[in-house]
């Protein structure tokens, strides 16, 4: 694959992006949707966990709660006000039905016309595997939008008011170990530092040094150095 990233097209008024854990947006995609609403742009969240699984030393029944404040926090610091959760078993979310039904319905209620969503390959381009998760909901999301679309499936979101929606023209894979494009996120940087840094409880968890300004910096100067700018971020584009 050529290096080159070509610039995400933003002629585009409302975004839809999905994940399967807190945190999970900011580790990159933050920083563009930082871009995005600094632009009058609507971008909601849609989490298909509440992450309760994530801190090792903490039960699910306490790490939950805290991690769902922590999103919204994250959320908040780039502009984000509107994020949901699905309430799938963190860690142990399945691909198939339920889970298209689901992200089709976020779909048909928020009408997006473009969708952001995780790495869905089995790997971020190294030999560690990615997680299941993200496989899962990276793959459900996009299959979701042709779900979406069709007037045919799922009759019990008709039923309920959500009629087909096909106006999503492309999906944003971020974290994709094949990317394509990218979004420059100079002047938004900060804001995603601020909004990782919102995820306190669960970094502490981790038990290691890290450091979200050191890390979105770094990873953001590397895809910069590919997109022409300062700091960039990357996404595969699967057109729709």
């Amino acid at each position: 694959m050529d290096d080159e990233l070509h610039p995400l097209a933003e002629d585009w008024q409302r975004a839809l992006a999905i994940a399967a854990h807190p945190d999970d947006l900011e580790y990159g995609a933050a920083s563009a949707i930082a871009r995005w609403t600094s632009q009058g742009k609507d971008v909601v969240y849609v989490l298909a966990t509440r992450g309760e699984a994530g801190i090792a030393d903490m039960p699910p029944g306490r790490a939950g709660p805290i991690r769902e404040a922590e999103e919204r926090r994250g959320a908040a610091a780039v502009g984000v006000e509107v994020v949901e959760f699905l309430d799938h078993r963190d860690g142990l979310i399945e691909y198939g039905i339920g889970l298209r039904r689901d992200f089709a319905r976020a779909i048909r209620r928020h009408t997006p016309e473009i969708v952001v969503t995780c790495n869905h390959h089995a790997t971020w381009g190294g030999a560690w595997p990615n997680h299941p998760d993200h496989r899962a909901v990276g793959q459900a999301a996009i299959d979701a939008v042709r779900d979406a679309a069709n007037p045919w499936l799922f009759p019990e979101l008709k039923a309920a008011g959500l009629e087909a929606w096909d106006r999503v023209r492309m999906v944003c894979v971020a974290g994709s170990p094949n990317a394509t494009h990218g979004v420059d996120v100079t002047t938004h940087i900060a804001a995603a530092v601020e909004s990782l840094r919102a995820h306190a409880v669960y970094i502490a968890g981790l038990g290691t040094d890290f450091d979200p300004d050191a890390f979105l910096s770094k990873t953001a100067a590397a895809t910069g150095e590919k997109l022409g700018c300062e700091y960039a971020t990357s996404f595969e584009v699967v057109e729709v």
